[in-house]
This record gives C-alpha cells, structure tokens and sequence, in this order.
C-alpha cells in the first residue's frame, strides 16, 4: 500500500480487539472514528483522542455515514457467544453484518480492510504445524459458532476475488493480556487462576496470542499485507494447566488440577441432558465448548513474521502484564 495513511475506522471497537487496534492508532497519531453500538461503554479507551460515533453492522445506514472519508477499515466486530442454543445471531452479525460493511466499504472505495477472523477458520492438521493453506476440513464436527465464522471468512475472501475488495483476513489465536474489561471468559479464567480460585481445568492445549501483538498485526497487515491472504496470528501453544500455572506463580498459589478431557465431554454431556430437562438454555460448559478446548493443533506463523514483520512477545510476558493489570483493577471495572 504505497498511498498515505489516512483515516481509520475501527468497527466494534469497544471489544478486546477491537479496543486495542483503536489505542494503537491513536497512540501513533492516526485519525481514529470508532463505531460501538453502546457509546457508554468505551472505558477501554477513554481518555484518548478518537471519534466516537454510534452505529451497528447490522444497520447499514450506519455504517454508510461512519465511512465518510475513511481510508482503512478495521473490522473488529463479531458475535462470540459459541453457547448459543440458537445460532442465527451468530451467522446474523458474522456474516450478514459483515456482508453489510464489505458493501458499504466498496461504495466508498476505501483503501484497506482488515479483517478480524479466527484460528477456527484453519483446516486442522495432526501430523504438523496448521497453515494458512491447508483447507477446513473438520465442518461434519464445527459447531454453529465455527461455521459463521467460516462463512464470514469465505464471503470476505469471494469479494477479495470478485469485486475487488481490499480485504486482509487475520487468523487470531485465543487472546489474553491487558486491558481486558469485558473481562472475556478465558481472561477472567486466568485472572482467577492467578487468585487460587480456579481448582481445576480441562488437561487440553491451544495456541495463544498477547492481544496487543493481535492488534499489531492487524496494523501492520494495513501496510504490508497482500489482498486476499490470510495470516496466522497465533503465538506459543500451550496445555491450559501449564498457561494457569505461569498466573498461579505471581501470587504464590496452588495451580488447577487437570482433569481428563474425555471425562470433561462425560459431564458436559450429563449437563446438557439435565438441563434439557429443566427447560434452560444457553450455559457456557458444553461438548461444543469442551471440543473446542483441544480442537487445535500448533500454528505457524512464519508467514505473518515474514510478510508483516510481526514480532510477538512471550506468553510470560503476556501472562504478567494481564495479571497485573487484573489486580490494579476493582470488581465493578470488569463488569461488561
């Protein structure tokens, strides 16, 4: 991208990746207009100098108005509740949302589009390292969830190839650091590993990534990455005990216990059955969540190393840097 930088627009920029794009723009003197459905929940960065503006994905006039004279897009919005006995919301702002922002960044010609896409979107790979190339080939075991991400990634990747959408996607491992006011259901694990409270987790492993070398990819990909690629931005792969155990280290207490995961997906099981019963919906622990939770293999990252100059830090560092800003904070200012 050889034009200058000009203004940004970063669409739901009140999430974890979202808040953290817009703190980095701002902190390189960018011109930032931030879209949230809720302009009061901004805290993630209040205090910095950025346009707030209201609006929705699923709402095109909103978007319509909010790229007024943007050059680059960030697109940050998504729909991450994987619990959801109904799914439609998910395919709703996953995909129909970012249909509805795809088209409205072509009417006004912008110049990059960056999009935040999952690790969930990469074809699994059990003999080796997962890339960018191989294709999805677990879809008869993706819950809804994975495939609105899936679809949403496709559909970015079709106006890339037909019409000529300037459109970069970024394959996001599981995110922790600071920051993290919502706080997410795996931060808030961590933080209360790093308190003892946590007594025991599923002995499964992912990747992971410090969510300001996720947002920095994303920036850098505004730059230096090709249109219609997609990029791993996955760090180091770790058993869930052994990341509990880097929090449990700083205050001195006792690690959780690993519990197998074949009896984990035993008690998800029981506990959807028993709450069928009881007519109640949507709870976090279920075989979908408990497949998730191993559904990855180690990621390689070397195209975004290569290609964007992306240097992500070290899972300690992430792990101290979260911790303590958990402990810096006050219950209430980790309320969504």
């Amino acid at each position: 991208m050889s034009e200058s930088l000009g203004g940004t627009l970063v669409i739901g920029a009140n999430g974890f990746v979202g808040s953290h794009v817009v703190r980095q723009l701002a902190g390189r003197g960018r011109a930032v207009r931030a879209l949230v459905r809720n302009p009061a929940k901004t805290k993630a960065f209040d205090g910095l100098s950025v346009e707030v503006i209201q609006g929705d994905v699923l709402e095109p006039c909103s978007l319509d108005a909010a790229m007024q004279g943007i050059d680059s897009v960030f697109h940050c919005a998504l729909d991450a509740r994987f619990w959801l006995s109904d799914p439609s919301p998910l395919f709703q702002v996953n995909v129909d949302g970012l249909r509805n922002t795809m088209d409205a960044a072509l009417k006004h010609d912008v110049k990059r589009f960056l999009f935040t896409s999952t690790m969930g979107t990469l074809g699994q790979n059990p003999s080796g390292l997962v890339d960018e190339v191989t294709p999805f080939n677990w879809l008869d075991r993706a819950p809804p969830y994975i495939r609105s991400r899936l679809d949403a990634e496709n559909l970015l990747l079709e106006y890339c190839q037909t019409r000529g959408l300037p459109g970069i996607a970024f394959c996001i491992a599981n995110t922790y650091g600071p920051q993290d006011f919502g706080p997410t259901p795996h931060g808030h694990a961590l933080w209360l590993a790093s308190r003892g409270e946590l007594k025991s987790t599923l002995d499964t492993t992912a990747p992971t990534v410090d969510i300001r070398d996720a947002a920095q990819a994303m920036i850098l990909g505004e730059t230096q990455g090709r249109v219609g690629e997609r990029y791993i931005i996955a760090n180091e792969y770790t058993r869930f005990v052994d990341l509990y155990t880097l929090a449990c280290e700083i205050h001195g207490c006792t690690p959780p216990k690993a519990i197998p995961y074949k009896l984990g997906y035993a008690v998800a099981t029981l506990g959807e059955f028993w709450l069928k019963v009881r007519g109640k919906r949507d709870q976090m622990l279920s075989r979908d969540a408990i497949y998730l939770s191993d559904a990855f293999g180690p990621m390689d990252h070397t195209k975004a190393r290569r290609e964007l100059g992306w240097q992500p830090r070290s899972l300690r560092e992430t792990v101290q840097d979260a911790i303590r800003w958990y402990d810096e904070r006050q219950p209430h200012e980790l309320a969504s």
